[in-house]
């Protein structure tokens, strides 16, 4: 019997909306790593363009994934970091990198998260930070 997903019945569809976007997965491995100022966030993503990362950060904060924390000092600082929510959601998202290079190399039309995430060098890092618990 196959059962078609929709978002009333299954939560993978919620959680690849919540990624949709070709800079997503990007901004959370990196802000899995530690919190991040734009500058030093933009500077970790070098072929990202800054409106391109400002306007990714709003999806992501607003989809309560990322928060924005603002101290009172002039200049002003800005400081992005994962929710409970986002560091969870990188978790479940190095299982679908574990996934996606397992199934990608005998697929004939390889899936294009497993391309995007093939172009992050710290990828491997990560996975093992996530792995064994470490940030």
């Amino acid at each position: 019997m196959h059962v078609q997903l929709t978002t009333d019945n299954c939560g993978l569809v919620a959680a690849l909306k919540a990624i949709e976007g070709k800079w997503k997965p990007d901004i959370l491995c990196e802000l899995g790593k530690a919190a991040r100022r734009f500058g030093r966030l933009r500077h970790s993503i070098p072929a990202i363009s800054e409106k391109m990362l400002a306007q990714q950060l709003r999806e992501l904060e607003a989809d309560g994934l990322v928060e924005r924390t603002v101290y009172p000092e002039t200049p002003a600082k800005v400081v992005y970091s994962l929710t409970d929510r986002g560091a969870a959601l990188n978790v479940a998202a190095a299982a679908l990198c574990h996934w996606g290079e397992a199934a990608g190399q005998g697929m004939k039309h390889s899936p294009a998260g497993v391309e995007a995430m093939a172009g992050l060098t710290s990828r491997d890092e990560f996975v093992a930070g996530v792995t064994l618990g470490t940030p």
